[in-house]
């Protein structure tokens, strides 16, 4: 099991992020998982291994959303190659343009003060 006291799974989450790379967990039978965690679900096994994504996948759902004054932003799930599933948005195009199936590529979004860099995904352009 993870030692809690020197750093969470969110934290060494977020040190991948701070570095640009997606850090996803892996069960001992390779199984992948994501939002990180302490031990797997269903099983409660401690032993988690990380790995980094080559951040490439495809739109699984998709969804524009929209705000007083604002135009609208996407909210998508993405599922990475890697075999795991993850809530994020598309960027770079328009969010009604967003389609199931578009492949995309991770790019982290820098944070700021109050939340650490975040993934969000741009099309991936023949990838």
């Amino acid at each position: 099991m993870q030692d809690l006291k020197r750093q969470s799974p969110f934290g060494i989450y977020a040190e991948h992020c701070r570095k640009g790379e997606l850090a996803y967990q892996v069960t001992e039978d390779g199984k992948p998982l994501f939002f990180p965690r302490v031990v797997a679900p269903g099983t409660a096994g401690g032993k988690l291994e990380w790995r980094i994504s080559k951040g490439l996948g495809t739109v699984y759902a998709t969804t524009a959303v929209y705000t007083k004054d604002k135009p609208p932003y996407n909210v998508a799930l993405i599922d990475l190659d890697e075999g795991f599933r993850m809530m994020s948005r598309v960027e770079d195009v328009d969010a009604l343009r967003v389609k199931i199936g578009m492949r995309v590529k991770v790019r982290m979004h820098p944070g700021d003060d109050k939340q650490p860099p975040y993934p969000v995904f741009s099309p991936a352009e023949g990838k």
